[in-house]
Order: C-alpha cells, then sequence, then structure tokens
C-alpha cells in the first residue's frame, strides 16, 4: 500500500482503465479512482475499450470515459489497470513501457504490472479502491461513493452471491452514509433493460437444457439480428439459469461476431456457480478467468463442441480443482 501511495504521489498523468465489455465493478471503479486521482491534483484519463452499458451512463462522471482501442503511452507517466487478470484484458493496445499499477480481486489475478495489488478475498475491486482511497486521504463523495456502491451492488449480484453479505452489507452501510444514491443504482441497474434483452432472454430461456445439475443455453449472432438486440443485451442471462432449484452451476455460450470466412466461430462462455463448483477453475482451462462464482472465457469451434467441451469440464471435477493463473504478459 506505501509502494502504491509514493508511485500516485510521484506521477501527475495517469491513464485508468479497465477489461473489455466492462462491467459495473469496471466502471465503477474506474470512475472512482479517476475521482481521487482529481482530488490529489493529478490528471487522469479514463479509457475502455467498449462502450459502457447503458444501465451505468446515468453514473457520476461517466462522460469522462472516452472509448478507445489503444492509447499513446508517451501522453502518460502510469498506467492504472483495474479488474483485469491479465494485460490483454483491457482489449487496449499501445502501453509501451509504461509503468503500471494493477489492482485485481480475481482469484486468477497475475503479476504483470510495476506494482501488483491483487486480493482474492475481497468481492469487488471497489473495495481496494475504497480502502487506498481512505489511504490516500481524499474525501469520499456522494458521486465516488455512488460508482463504488454501483461496484459492489453489481459485483455481488444485488447482495445475493454466496458468502458476500456479511462482508458487503457494513460497505454498502458506510458508502449510503457517505452519500450513495442506493434507490437510484438499483432502479438503473434493475429497472431500466431494453425491450431487445428481454426478448433475447426469452429466446436464451427457451434454448434452456439440463445436464445433471448444470443448466445452460446459448444465443447466436442471427438472434441479435432477428430481434433487434444488442451484445450487450445478453448480460445477466446466466444468472437466470444458475437460479433454477437443484441447479448447482450454469453456462451461457454467446456467439461472437464473424472474423471472416473460413474462421471458425468463436463463443464467449460465462459461467456461474452457486455452490462448492469453482468455474474460475474451469475457465482457466480454456484461457479465461474470474471467481470462484463467476467467470468467463473464450473458446473456438462449432456451438456442440464448444458446449461439450465445457460441460464436460464440470463433470469431470475440476470445479474444484483451485484454479491456477495462466498468465501471458
Amino acid at each position: 500500500m506505501e509502494e502504491i501511495r509514493s508511485m500516485l504521489l510521484a506521477a501527475n498523468r495517469f491513464l485508468v482503465t479497465s477489461h473489455s465489455r466492462p462491467d459495473g465493478d469496471a466502471v465503477g471503479s474506474v470512475l472512482a479512482f479517476a475521482e481521487m486521482l482529481d482530488q490529489l491534483g493529478k490528471q487522469a484519463d479514463c479509457v475502455l475499450a467498449d462502450p459502457v452499458p447503458q444501465v451505468y451512463m446515468k453514473l457520476p462522471g461517466v462522460e469522462r470515459i472516452r472509448q478507445s482501442a489503444a492509447v499513446n503511452a508517451a501522453a502518460y507517466d502510469v498506467a492504472v489497470i483495474l479488474e483485469c487478470d491479465a494485460k490483454q484484458r483491457t482489449g487496449i493496445a499501445g502501453y509501451g513501457d509504461l509503468p503500471i499499477l494493477n489492482i485485481d480481486h480475481h482469484l486468477t489475478g497475475c503479476e504483470y504490472g510495476t506494482l501488483n495489488w491483487i486480493d482474492g478475498d475481497v468481492f469487488a475491486v471497489a473495495v481496494l479502491v475504497y480502502q487506498l482511497a481512505l489511504r490516500m486521504n481524499v474525501t469520499i463523495t456522494p458521486a465516488m461513493a455512488t460508482c463504488l456502491y454501483t461496484a459492489v451492488f453489481t459485483d455481488t449480484g444485488a447482495f445475493t452471491y454466496p458468502g458476500t453479505a456479511v462482508a458487503t452489507l457494513p460497505l454498502a452501510q458506510k458508502l449510503i452514509a457517505l452519500g450513495a444514491d442506493a434507490d437510484g443504482v438499483a432502479h438503473s441497474v434493475l429497472y431500466s433493460v431494453s425491450a431487445g434483452s428481454i426478448r433475447l432472454l426469452g429466446t436464451a430461456l427457451s434454448r434452456m437444457q439440463l445436464r445433471g445439475v448444470t443448466a445452460w443455453s446459448y444465443i447466436l449472432q442471427d438472434d441479435l439480428l432477428k430481434l433487434g438486440a444488442s451484445e450487450e443485451d445478453s448480460e445477466g442471462t446466466v444468472n437466470y439459469l444458475v437460479s433454477i432449484a437443484g441447479v448447482h452451476a450454469a453456462l451461457f455460450l454467446r456467439e461472437m461476431p464473424s472474423e471472416g470466412i473460413g474462421k471458425p466461430a468463436k463463443f464467449r462462455a460465462s459461467l456461474r456457480s452457486k455452490s462448492m463448483v469453482d468455474v474460475s477453475a474451469i475457465a482457466t482451462q480454456f484461457g479465461g478467468g474470474g471467481h470462484r462464482n463467476a467467470a468467463g472465457c473464450m473458446v473456438a469451434g462449432r456451438l456442440d463442441e464448444v458446449a461439450q467441451r465445457i460441460l464436460n469440464e464440470m463433470e469431470r471435477g475440476h470445479a474444484i480443482t483451485p484454479a491456477t493463473p495462466s498468465c501471458s504478459v
């Protein structure tokens, strides 16, 4: 922590980013970290490879986030990468030899940074950002509290994931006392989904299959076209699958856009668990990563082949083997 504090105080120009396809923890933590740097008199540039999902567009300061696939390393002194277990997961190129502060909470986190703070015991990287803000003696403003609360709220499944309530609720209470707009966050996240999202959910649920204690389903690119939906609209579908009584784990496959004629199809796999099944261990088998109860990976092949491979891993018991990070820096 002291080394991180020294790095932040010594530098002036910061790039703040997180993983591609940003979720609530990524967006909320990036914005909170940037406001902390503002208070320290630093320049903070927020960049994400993909657009901010619609449900987070009301977060205070969201307009400062710029979408780009590359950055100019010469414009910064330090790159702050939040919630990425590998540098490539940002989807951004151009870091060069820029010093990197890597702050992560994934079990599969890797030490690719100049400084690395990885704590797999916390439920959101926002927890570490909050702790760092206190250490830096900055004021947790209502705007910062709202961003941090959003991160905590979403990364715990609205405080429903196993083992998160005891640790989460006291922090949530503190953030609300500091001015977090808890009602507004809940409304935006839970009650502001698009019509396309509901149509897509219906399609995915109609295809749901059970294999033992695992539920799985999928959507294809053709589904997005027919239903007028976007890739963002499929987020959260896997949570409905894992909510089924008697189901211990769930797999949701989303076909990615074609990379050209002759190229194999690719599927983004979202995995969830509500038991002892460690889905991060499964994801690492396919070059992905994540948490014990929520993880993901990308797998190439035909739909039936990809589903079979992942479901086989679930059945073989790899789920109870501790995840081993596959670090490529």
